[in-house]
């Protein structure tokens, strides 16, 4: 575990200085998703003319993959408002994240960023003897009135990374390199197997788990598994571009995940379902400085930007050989999900499911995937 730049206590220079009282509650009111209930909190004096705000990784930000994605948005941040100081910490099990979000919640930073599924719990617990402090989590759906959380609907970049997929294979056949059986990781195996389908109903996804979010050497001996399967398109739920270097080494399509992975996909690169989290960090920052932040439950697509920055969840640019005609079917069908015109769950058994079902319980898998999700 490694940190950035570390601060001295504000609660101790506001002693010094001889001021009462701490920093108000301050966040951001996301759309629903994920069931959670949410209250208003009390809050406390205007936003602080400093805010200090944190980041937890659960991998080193060097390695391209999740933890860089949510560092990209750290650094934008920190450029956009000259009156943010930030910090981070990478490389985090989450054993360890208690003792990383006390040290931070001991230092009076404002916001804390937990940025993985296994943090939901330890700073669930922590947010509760901290009211002062503002936590928000990434990927869980616990909240408390000072603990918000955060995601995007990656489905749908997802979704549109298949429909690519399905104009492209030409076996039928393709491979996704999965973390954990996650409702979040299940979604999005479910939502490319589907979207490879609209294509052709006769596709099929084959997986292989890796029980690691980031384990380059594991995601490459998975998908070399799957190249020798037969798969002639590769998908991936990790944190490095490792299945997306294997895949180039066999001469396949590949499509990435968090991050633009086009340098190492060669000929054979099709697109990355991408994150801005920036879309978040922006305005969740700026309620902390004005004092107005309350318990967010965010889960916003491609049909819910906002000024000035974007969507949350997109694509990245395409690769190389993607014909102009496979770029021109997946941007119609980019624009009918902004639109609010195609269900990327329209046919399958999870139409109709509310956003907390979506959120927490998808457990199965949509026809055309091989197998089932492990327990």
């Amino acid at each position: 575990m490694s940190q950035g730049n570390t601060h001295p206590s504000r609660r101790d220079l506001l002693k010094a200085a001889g001021a009462v009282g701490v920093a108000g509650l301050a966040g951001c009111q996301g759309d629903g998703g994920g069931g959670a209930t949410t209250t208003e909190p009390e809050t406390t004096a205007a936003g602080e003319d400093e805010v200090l705000a944190a980041w937890v990784y659960i991998s080193e930000v060097g390695d391209l993959g999740w933890s860089w994605a949510h560092d990209q948005g750290r650094k934008y941040v920190e450029n956009q408002f000259d009156w943010l100081e930030t910090d981070y910490s990478e490389a985090v099990p989450p054993a360890d994240a208690t003792q990383v979000f006390e040290e931070y919640t001991n230092k009076d930073y404002d916001v804390i960023f937990g940025t993985t599924f296994g943090y939901m719990d330890p700073m669930f617990q922590l947010a509760k003897n901290n009211p002062d402090t503002v936590y928000e989590h990434c990927s869980g759906y616990k909240t408390r009135e000072n603990m918000g959380r955060y995601f995007g609907r990656m489905y749908q970049a997802r979704y549109l990374a298949g429909v690519a997929a399905g104009h492209l294979t030409e076996e039928k056949s393709l491979g996704y390199v999965a973390a954990f059986p996650t409702a979040e990781v299940v979604r999005g195996i479910n939502a490319f197997t589907h979207g490879a389908r609209s294509v052709d109903a006769e596709i099929s996804t084959k997986v292989r788990w890796t029980n690691a979010w980031f384990d380059p050497g594991k995601s490459k001996q998975a998908a070399e598994n799957l190249i020798d399967e037969g798969v002639d398109v590769m998908a991936q739920h990790q944190d490095s571009p490792a299945a997306v270097k294997a895949a180039a080494e066999a001469g396949i399509w590949s499509t990435g995940y968090d991050a633009p992975m086009k340098e190492f996909g060669g000929d054979g690169y099709i697109t990355s379902p991408i994150w801005h989290w920036e879309v978040f960090y922006v305005p969740t920052l700026q309620a902390v400085k004005d004092g107005d932040w309350s318990s967010d439950s965010y889960w916003k697509g491609l049909n819910a930007s906002m000024e000035g920055v974007g969507s949350i969840v997109d694509l990245d640019e395409w690769g190389p050989d993607v014909p102009d005609d496979v770029q021109s079917t997946v941007a119609d069908k980019q624009q009918q999900i902004r639109n609010g015109n195609l269900d990327p769950w329209g046919g399958t058994k999870f139409e109709g499911w509310s956003d907390t079902e979506l959120f927490q319980e998808m457990g199965s898998y949509v026809e055309g995937v091989e197998g089932s999700v492990p327990d």
